[in-house]
């Protein structure tokens, strides 16, 4: 059963109680990322993430580690654009320690000089290995054409030049001003009662005073006309990336726009993956994901293809586009889609850490949480029809965007500009 309170200085807490489960998985969530920062604070939520695990009042970076791998538990930290997240899994009887070492390099990291330099060279370094690697340079890419001159369309990690600048001051700022109680949710799941964790983190954070925190920059979501970016690289395939803006999370919508994406490229039963890989063979990888954000979102298109076929693929894919809007689905192509997605969210529930991040994640993004039942039924809901009117609604000439990592040659380059009407 989830479980929720607040504290006084609007700290958040959520449970699940798993009793069977012999573990506890534990989330310390922000609402901080990436898109919060301003141009020369670019990758600085990143940043911090990172600087945190250097040490605390009153943990050693070394203890950090110790105190958790040494109890059989694992510990670890991820950014997004909007949420930056501290979690652990450890046997149940390793919770208190576990959650004072998280609440204490959370709330109290050192964030000292030497180890800022340090950090900065790993930052650096792991800013050019997503470079070199054209599965995600081509994702850096689609977001910088989604979300041109805003942070969504900036690497999460930042960039080379605004990482080499970012100072212990800019990052101990950063920290003092989203790392406070009401801008957190303390998330748990596994073998845990809720009146006893809420005792745990009142008398650990309760007396932390709660403080304004500075929104981000909304989105803009028009588009009047289609955008491209080609990265020429002498490499072995063709690295694709197609989007459109997509739906938030509060968008009743999204439902049927999941479904869409999952008959489309979301397994090996859609229609990409058959027509593109398993018919004619262009392809190894290729799939789609829609993704909310708080005020916008993205429904993508990606694929690796042959050098020489990288003008079939892009007409075959904007063909699938074209007939699904034309066409719609069928009755069989949607069952089975309802079918994937809610056996797909069932089957990842039954891990302590996906139900953590489940609620963690609702309650901060949203305040609340549906449970497994009513997100099934808003699934079952949709018709037929509903796959149709989202794909026309969302999927349209003028909101498209291309991009692509590879070898492109000047034939394939002007073609693909007379596919998408560009001069």
């Amino acid at each position: 059963m989830y479980k929720k309170s607040i504290l006084p200085n609007k700290l958040r807490i959520a449970t699940h109680d798993m009793l069977d489960k012999s573990s506890v998985s534990l989330g310390l969530l922000l609402g901080v990322g990436s898109r919060y920062e301003g141009k020369t604070q670019s990758g600085s939520a990143h940043f911090l993430e990172h600087i945190v695990f250097k040490g605390s009042e009153k943990y050693s970076c070394q203890e950090i580690k110790e105190l958790i791998e040494g109890k059989g538990g694992n510990l670890n930290a991820f950014t997004s654009e909007e949420v930056t997240c501290f979690y652990a899994k450890v046997p149940s009887d390793n919770l208190e320690r576990t959650f004072d070492i998280l609440a204490d390099l959370v709330i109290s990291p050192r964030i000292l000089p030497e180890d800022v330099e340090k950090e900065r060279s790993v930052i650096l370094e792991e800013i050019k290995m997503y470079k070199d690697q054209p599965q995600y340079q081509v994702l850096e890419l689609i977001d910088s054409l989604l979300w041109p001159k805003h942070p969504l369309g900036i690497n999460i990690s930042g960039t080379s030049e605004t990482v080499s600048k970012l100072s212990v001051d800019d990052l101990k700022k950063f920290h003092a001003s989203y790392y406070v109680p009401n801008n957190m949710v303390i998330a748990a799941c596994g073998k845990i009662r809720h009146s006893e964790f809420e005792s745990m983190v009142l008398a650990r954070m309760g007396k932390i005073a709660k403080k304004s925190v500075s929104s981000y920059t909304k989105a803009d979501n028009v588009q009047s006309a289609p955008r491209i970016k080609l990265v020429k690289k002498p490499i072995e395939q063709m690295h694709v990336a197609f989007g459109v803006i997509g739906l938030d999370i509060f968008d009743e919508n999204r439902f049927k726009l999941a479904l869409l994406s999952i008959i489309l490229g979301g397994n090996m039963s859609s229609r990409l993956f058959a027509e593109l890989r398993e018919k004619r063979g262009l392809a190894y990888s290729i799939g789609s994901v829609a993704k909310g954000m708080q005020d916008t979102g993205c429904f993508l298109i990606r694929a690796g293809v042959d050098n020489s076929k990288l003008i079939e693929s892009l007409d075959l894919i904007i063909e699938e586009l074209e007939k699904i809007k034309k066409t719609g689905v069928t009755d069989n192509e949607l069952k089975r889609a309802k079918e994937y997605v809610c056996g797909q969210l069932v089957l990842g529930l039954e891990d302590s850490m996906e139900h953590m991040l489940w609620v963690g994640e609702a309650i901060l993004s949203k305040d609340k949480f549906n449970t497994v039942d009513e997100i099934i039924k808003k699934f079952r809901r949709v018709e037929p029809d509903d796959i149709k009117d989202i794909a026309n609604k969302l999927l349209l000439k003028n909101r498209y965007n291309l991009a692509i990592v590879g070898p492109v040659t000047e034939k394939q380059q002007n073609r693909i500009n007379k596919s998408f009407s560009l001069k």
